[in-house]
């Protein structure tokens, strides 16, 4: 399998981890809360290890990875995120938005990727617009619509 990043959701670890392999690959879990809820983490190729700027679990939920400028490729932000379940109280899901526009609003990087699981629904589609999603449309949750 080739990849330059993978962003890992719901790891649920207690204390961060960090391990750099025989590869070369490097493997960042950060923590989660008491409930073992949450935690995020990054596994990425060993020809990114050398052009990272900080590496960091900004919220239970919310992890950044920075890249520095090289050579032709403009620096870049990547963040992994883990929203929550619609099952969560208003409140929580509204501070979670708030804290993702925040993060990715933030910083000088030329280009900001996120790495998410939003939690939204599969089904059939439903209209001849809807085309470029395959063989099912998508149906979104409201935390979708939210960031959206």
């Amino acid at each position: 399998m080739r990849y330059d990043v993978i962003g890992l959701v719901e790891t649920r670890r207690r204390h961060p981890f960090n391990s750099i392999y025989n590869t070369g690959e490097e493997l960042f879990f950060g923590t989660c809360n008491s409930k073992g809820v949450g935690s995020v983490g990054i596994l990425f190729n060993k020809s990114l290890s050398m052009n990272i700027d900080s590496l960091e679990q900004l919220r239970i939920r919310i992890g950044c990875l920075r890249l520095k400028r090289c050579g032709s490729i403009p620096a870049s932000t990547i963040l992994v995120v883990y929203a929550p379940t619609s099952n969560y109280d208003e409140e929580k899901i509204e501070a979670f938005s708030m804290d993702l526009e925040k993060f990715y609003g933030g910083g000088r990087t030329f280009f900001k990727v996120i790495i998410t699981v939003f939690n939204v629904n599969n089904g059939p589609r439903r209209t001849s617009e809807e085309r470029h999603t395959g063989t099912h449309g998508l149906e979104w949750n409201e935390q979708l619509e939210r960031l959206s």
